[in-house]
């Protein structure tokens, strides 16, 4: 076992590998699908489960408020993780995997985005079996009203990142490491990143 301080130059390292290693054309093309939305008055819906759905809330939050420019339009955007009565309603009459989609059925409309984040994207599974199906399940849903997927997503990327317009994801090291707590760390830097450029972009229209 490393010593705490040997641990935090590894992290720290690590992190910094992660950064330089980050697509900046897959970046890029996030913010392009987003903006568009923005241009063409679409919703954007975010959703995620554990800590992606605490990240899924903070980047409804920034795209809705941080994107502010004066004089200009705002985005429309909502995360479908912050209801806990209706999510714990849809989880107790149609089941875990349609807590998104039944949220998006009556309400998305053609050309709406739906953003997915996800450590895994729906590879790999533990006890209550193959994870984030939720989340594939409001994805395909999505395409197939017309919609648009982005994913955030982490090791192979999944599902999500194979069914997804555009995505980012979170490169392993060198070494090949990759875990959780990078993943959604990095999402949040992505989220960041993304809201700042839009920001920029709204002001610039």
């Amino acid at each position: 076992m490393p010593s705490t301080h040997d641990f935090v130059d590894t992290y720290l390292r690590e992190t910094a590998e992660i950064a330089l290693g980050t697509s900046r054309e897959d970046l890029t093309a996030v913010i392009e699908v987003l903006f568009e939305a923005w241009r063409n008055d679409h919703t954007i819906y975010t959703c995620g489960n554990g800590g992606s759905a605490a990240n899924a809330s903070h980047l409804a939050c920034d795209i809705s408020k941080f994107t502010w420019a004066e004089g200009k339009k705002r985005f429309k955007c909502r995360s479908l993780c912050d209801n806990a009565a209706l999510i714990s309603a849809l989880t107790n009459d149609v089941g875990f995997n349609r807590i998104f989609l039944e949220q998006l059925d009556g309400s998305m409309a053609p050309g709406d985005v739906l953003v997915c984040l996800s450590v895994h994207g729906g590879s790999g599974a533990d006890k209550a079996g193959p994870w984030s199906q939720n989340l594939v399940a409001a994805a395909d849903f999505v395409k197939k009203h017309g919609g648009k997927v982005v994913a955030l997503v982490g090791y192979d990327g999944g599902a999500l990142r194979q069914m997804a317009d555009a995505s980012i994801l979170v490169p392993r090291t060198s070494g090949g490491h990759t875990s959780t707590p990078h993943v959604e760390g990095f999402h949040e830097v992505y989220h960041h990143l993304i809201c700042e450029r839009l920001r920029q972009m709204v002001a610039e229209a």
